[in-house]
């Protein structure tokens, strides 16, 4: 299968499961909501040694946001609920309340699961904090020094899937670079899902397992082209570059449609072909089928 000049390698991306929160974090104005999200997506690339995965799933207009500021929607992923209530309750502890304007909202009322936020963060009232209850939703409104710092008290937790991958293998590091960057974009207009990585790419593909026995991960050799000619490569002939993009989302049609949006976007003279990262099956139980997903449409 080809895309214009370039290659879609007749393989699978392996995902798996995870669990998710929504956040909705409003602010006074966009410099300060720009502040908010890179600090609380700051260290949230991979659930190998980050807390959680976590990035911006979509921007909101003020119409759209519980108090009528401009916000943004977060999507982090974690393990588990607990993992992914303890990473949330953390960021937001040290990145939203501590950043001037911010409000916290949960962006998933209805789910059943449900983990909690501000009934932990509202300790750091000293017992001026107060609650309030609003259409069955209870609020704490934490005393600060710009005002109040209102955080919803507790968020709900959903069923998600993460690792959905795909790899761009490029002519030169310039046009993957350029590639990667189309792809991401294209990807953060796909409601539902986050690439958590610097910039929505990974230069440090992985593989499960490593010589090292501490080590959970390592680096997947077979992408990696100063190893050609030492290892068995993945690359295909003409490829100097191979850049990751990996999608979470709240669910597999939110991962398909990430992907046939980043890949159609990627695709052009300088990307030689597309492949993904897949560990035979064994890892997660969702396959995304780069074949599959571009014929569906």
């Amino acid at each position: 299968m080809r895309i214009q000049s370039t290659q879609i390698i007749d393989t699978f991306a392996e995902a798996f499961r995870l669990r998710f929160a929504r956040l909705i974090v409003t602010a006074h104005e966009a410099h300060w909501l720009d502040a908010a999200v890179r600090a609380t997506c700051g260290y949230g690339t991979s659930v190998i040694g980050c807390d959680a995965e976590i990035g911006v799933e979509q921007n909101l207009e003020p119409t759209a946001t519980p108090d009528g500021r401009p916000g943004v929607a977060l999507l982090a992923f974690g393990f588990s609920a607990e993992s992914v209530g303890k990473a949330v309750a953390n960021r937001a502890a040290q990145c939203l309340l501590t950043c001037p304007t911010t409000s916290l909202f949960d962006g998933l009322p209805s789910a059943r699961e449900r983990a909690p936020l501000g009934s932990h963060i509202r300790f750091f009232g000293d017992g001026f904090e107060k609650t309030k209850v609003v259409d069955g939703r209870r609020y704490w409104r934490i005393p600060v020094m710009d005002g109040e710092f209102l955080v919803e008290e507790s968020i709900g937790i959903e069923k998600g899937v993460g690792g959905g991958n795909f790899i761009l293998q490029g002519r030169s590091l310039a046009g993957t670079l350029a590639a990667a960057q189309r792809a991401v974009v294209a990807i953060a207009l796909t409601p539902g899902t986050i690439t958590p990585f610097p910039g929505g790419v990974v230069r440090s593909g992985s593989k499960v397992g490593s010589r090292y026995e501490s080590l959970r991960a390592s680096t997947n050799e077979a992408f990696c082209p100063s190893l050609v000619g030492r290892v068995e490569t993945h690359l295909v002939e003409g490829a100097t570059c191979a850049l990751e993009i990996v999608i979470d989302g709240s669910h597999e049609e939110a991962v398909a449609a990430g992907m046939l949006a980043g890949i159609r976007a990627a695709t052009g003279p300088d990307l030689v072909a597309v492949s993904a990262g897949n560990y035979g099956g064994k890892l997660g139980k969702f396959h995304f089928h780069l074949h599959q997903i571009l014929s569906s449409t």
